[in-house]
């Protein structure tokens, strides 16, 4: 089980996401402002070394508020042989020292541990609260799914994966505060 520390974050975490998000093809603010924490989950890493989150941030810098989902891998060193575009930055934690922040839609981690969590071979955990599990994490995969799981970067309040062989759905703080439900993994068909 991870441990949460209570600590200082040098940048912190949405800092980070505020210069990365406006790189994305699929961003769609103009990065005038930096986005909000709206929810997440975490899943534990079986060897206790890298941080898994599963952030739902908001922006509220375009036309309309959108809800992106970053799932954040957090590591002590570089991950070997990982793209240049995969890290999305450094920052200082306030007890672990240095930890490279990558894109975990490329740790290959990270998606092990998603896969695991599709097959209810991994809890989730709460973002925020030591040892908790997040009962509001559903997961659900199709017997003989073979695809590989995809991670859903715009959320959609309500959506399901229609014709997905399997999903991860999870809560998040609409712009105005409602609590709601959409896909953070899909596995297509």
């Amino acid at each position: 089980m991870s441990t949460i520390h209570r600590t200082t974050l040098t940048p912190t975490k949405t800092q980070l996401l505020a210069r990365w998000l406006p790189e994305q093809p699929w961003y769609r603010g103009t990065g005038a402002e930096e986005p909000v924490k709206a929810g997440g989950f975490r899943l534990d890493d079986p060897d206790g070394e890298v941080g898994m989150e599963f952030m739902a941030v908001t922006d509220t810098s375009g036309a309309h508020p959108v809800t992106y989902h970053v799932p954040l891998a957090y590591r002590g060193a570089p991950l070997a042989d990982a793209p240049a575009d995969a890290l999305i930055g450094t920052l200082t934690h306030g007890v672990l020292g240095e930890r490279w922040v990558y894109d975990g839609a490329r740790d290959p981690l990270l998606l092990a541990q998603v896969t695991a969590l599709l097959k209810g071979e991994a809890p989730a955990h709460a973002q925020s609260t030591d040892g908790a599990l997040d009962p509001t994490v559903h997961a659900r995969l199709d017997a003989g799914a073979a695809g590989a799981p995809e991670i859903v970067r715009v959320l959609e309040p309500g959506a399901s994966a229609p014709g997905a062989a399997g999903e991860v759905t999870a809560e998040w703080r609409s712009a105005d505060g409602s609590l709601v439900r959409g896909v953070f993994v899909r596995v297509p068909a």
